[in-house]
């Protein structure tokens, strides 16, 4: 196949370029760069079967010859990120969605959309299962995340129904690993970049929201398996192991050896108490489940921040 990736030189972009090539397959990957770093796909610039081409998908989007599958994953991924560019995180949702269902339309390719468990806002049902439509402030902070991913699912549907498109929505929950960036924001990469620099770990709340950390390598083989499917409803894919933020942060004060104590702020407006996704449809259907542990994945991770610690202090 030649797939086309948007944000395809993000975290999670760039692992599934990866897992392409791996299989053989051909990449072109599309990224404005806004969160994006060429740092995470430098090793594939010498592959035959990887293009990049720096675009923002709010505009119109060309790709010459053939196109197989269109992943769409370009958006801002953190609340950092997405509090810092709200209107370009509403507009990739929108706009983007748009844009990449018509380049995937022309092409008459498969489509995959990168949706969030953020669908599910402050959820008052745990674990959320896909049925669950979700508790969401439309106006508040985070609205400008969850909104967007919302429409996109809506409008990935609406395509489907109305073209016959073979449309894919896969709903995200917490994803860990390396190539996430040091001052991302989310739980992990803070605590792990405190912990390495002997800052305090800053716990938001009382710590005992929960999360769900799934392994980077399980996600990407999960995203696979739902591309290549027939599922034509929103499918959860995450680790439904749940762990509270202290759990999280203790783990990581111990697998980093650091002397970092635990510092308490107040919660940030409509952030979830509880996320813990449901993959009964996951497992039945693709036959796929999380294999990598927590602590495997956050050991892997430490080392790779330690090295991007080193690089950046030279």
């Amino acid at each position: 196949m030649r797939v086309v990736i948007t944000g395809g030189a993000g975290f999670l972009g760039s692992h599934l370029s990866d897992l392409f090539i791996k299989k053989g397959h051909s990449v072109v990957a599309i990224d404005n760069l806004l969160t994006g770093d060429l740092k995470n796909i430098g090793h594939l610039f010498g592959s035959q079967k990887f293009e990049f081409i720096k675009h923002d998908v709010t505009n119109y989007v060309f790709v010459p010859g053939p196109v197989d599958a269109v992943l769409h994953f370009a958006s801002p991924a953190s609340p950092q990120d997405y509090l810092e560019y709200p209107i370009p995180t509403l507009k990739v949702g929108a706009l983007g969605t748009h844009k990449a269902l018509g380049l995937a339309k022309e092409k008459k390719a498969r489509f995959l959309l990168a949706s969030t468990s953020e669908v599910y806002g402050d959820p008052t049902v745990n674990p959320q299962p896909e049925s669950y439509w979700g508790n969401v402030n439309p106006v508040g902070p985070r609205g400008v995340y969850d909104e967007a991913k919302r429409f996109a699912e809506a409008m990935a549907m609406a395509y489907q129904r109305y073209h016959g498109m073979k449309v894919r929505i896969v709903r995200i929950f917490n994803t860990f690993g390396p190539r996430m960036r040091l001052n991302d924001g989310r739980a992990i990469p803070n605590f792990i970049s405190q912990a390495l620099t002997g800052k305090p770990l800053t716990m938001y709340g009382n710590g005992q929201q929960t999360r769900s950390f799934c392994y980077v390598t399980d996600l990407v083989e999960g995203l696979y398996k739902l591309l290549m499917s027939d599922i034509k409803t929103p499918v959860n894919i995450g680790n439904p192991e749940e762990r509270t933020l202290l759990e999280l942060a203790k783990m990581i004060q111990g697998l980093t050896k650091t002397k970092s104590k635990i510092i308490f702020k107040d919660l940030p407006q409509d952030d979830p108490r509880i996320r813990r996704p449901d993959i009964t449809i996951a497992k039945t259907k693709l036959h796929w489940e999380p294999k990598v542990q927590l602590v495997e994945g956050l050991r892997e991770t430490i080392t790779y921040f330690r090295k991007s610690l080193l690089k950046r202090n030279k």
